[in-house]
């Protein structure tokens, strides 16, 4: 089985700094990068031809997401998508929506990205998981590592359900149990900046990097797509959160190929 892979460089829905655009290239780099090597933890080999590589794609349209996100998916049961910021997601949950419908979702970020709006963008990257509940995008929604639930999220999480695991509430040993095949939406900022600090939003006390890990190699279900969103280069340093984020992807294909 092959993996489908595509970048979408596209970060025009940030809200504080741009950046994210830059990174699927950088990641593609750090994936490369001849001080590692291809294996995953789990002893499987993350070869280039493991993937349907689809390539990166500069997006004009924000709406235009959905449509490349569709085509490229195609006859593939599996994809990855590097980002851009985490407003690619409701497009993104869209396209696989076409194809599996309803899903089950984890989410890890240090934002629970909930609000209805924010400064007047009902798509801003604040608010994918707002708009992916109100259209029925997910059957379940779990989100981990979350550090600033504002009075409003917290109202969203209620109204739609959402399962909040609060960072001050993280057990590594009561970690969620899933059911069906399910999405992976990972925020890099949900790490704590010490381990990525090339993220826009530096939030202190998050996760590490071996818990991030533990949860992608602790899930009991298959992982039927992924996005890696977030990661921003301008605030990288000697690209830290480059070679974070390309393990991670290693990892998530890994899991993804071992469930096959």
């Amino acid at each position: 089985m092959k993996i489908a892979l595509q970048g979408i460089l596209f970060d025009e829905k940030s809200s504080h700094l741009r950046g994210p655009a830059l990174a699927p290239p950088l990641i593609r780099k750090a994936y490369h990068n001849d001080s590692a090597n291809y294996f995953a933890e789990n002893g499987l080999e993350i070869l280039p031809a493991v993937w349907d590589d689809k390539g990166d794609f500069e997006i004009h349209d924000y709406f235009e997401i959905e449509k490349i996100t569709s085509k490229n998916l195609g006859s593939n049961n599996r994809m990855i998508t590097l980002g851009g910021d985490h407003s690619i997601t409701y497009p993104l949950l869209k396209a696989h929506n076409e194809k599996y419908g309803a899903i089950d979702i984890l989410h890890i970020d240090a934002h629970a990205d909930l609000y209805d709006n924010f400064e007047g963008d009902p798509y801003s990257h604040a608010c994918p998981f707002a708009r992916i509940m109100e259209n029925k995008l997910a059957n379940r929604l779990v989100q981990i590592g979350i550090r600033t639930l504002s009075t409003h999220q917290k109202e969203q999480a209620d109204k739609y359900g959402v399962e909040i695991i609060q960072m001050k509430d993280f057990n590594l040993n009561q970690l969620p149990v899933f059911e069906n095949p399910l999405y992976i939406s990972l925020d890099i900022d949900g790490l704590d900046p010490a381990f990525a600090p090339g993220v826009s939003h530096h939030e202190p006390g998050g996760l590490s990097t071996r818990e991030v890990l533990r949860i992608i190699q602790n899930i009991n279900v298959p992982i039927i797509g992924a996005d890696i969103v977030e990661y921003n280069p301008t605030r990288d340093i000697n690209e830290m959160t480059a070679m974070v984020s390309a393990k991670l992807l290693k990892e998530i294909a890994a899991k993804m190929l071992s469930d096959n």
